[in-house]
């Protein structure tokens, strides 16, 4: 009965109930296979406390590199056109001095604005910029050409024979075609039977 209101006791604060019969020897051997599974649990705690902490250091990092990345890309959307730009101010500066000159010579005028030309292409190509420029006798690319007509001509048909306007590519993407005349044979017919004999 005394047994019996120690296991009660002992369920009711939550202590484990042993069926020992309260020798010290076995009190003792229970206390000691206590020890071991105590050490573990607080390994383990400690463990799963590491393993948070790291957890949320990453967290926060990776949380620094998106709002970083995201930071870097909108900055480069505003300024992407920074070296473009610097590129065109010389250009500028030499149609404002153009403009100033009072009693200039269409000699002097005329250099001046090949030596804007320049400049202007030089900004073009070190920004990427290339011309598309074909030549007579060049085989049209409608992926780089535009036909304005096709007209009778001795040349090749498909063939370039006067090109109205440059084009140009910005690194390998088209910015604008080549304006051109295209070649249409007019011996078509002929040439073929010539061929057939």
């Amino acid at each position: 009965m005394h047994n019996q209101d120690d296991m009660r006791h002992q369920e009711a604060v939550g202590e484990p109930f042993s069926q020992s019969d309260g020798s010290p020897q076995q009190d003792e051997q229970a206390r000691a296979s206590e020890a071991p599974l105590a050490e573990k649990l607080a390994r383990a705690e400690s463990s799963l406390a590491e393993m948070r902490d790291a957890f949320l250091r990453a967290k926060a990092e990776l949380e620094n590199l998106r709002r970083r990345a995201r930071e870097d890309v909108a900055s480069a959307h505003k300024y992407a056109i920074e070296n473009f730009a610097a590129s065109l101010l010389p250009v500028k500066d030499s149609l404002k001095m153009a403009l100033q000159a009072e009693k200039a010579s269409v000699e002097s005028l005329r250099e001046g604005v090949d030596i804007t030309l320049r400049q202007l292409s030089s900004a073009l190509e070190s920004n990427r910029v290339t011309e598309v420029d074909p030549k007579p006798g060049d085989r049209f690319d409608p992926d780089r050409h535009q036909a304005i007509s096709v007209v009778p001509s001795s040349q090749p048909p498909n063939t370039i024979v006067n090109v109205l306007q440059t084009g140009y590519l910005i690194v390998d993407r088209l910015l604008r075609p080549a304006l051109v005349v295209v070649a249409q044979s007019t011996t078509g017919g002929h040439a073929i039977q010539g061929d057939a004999a």
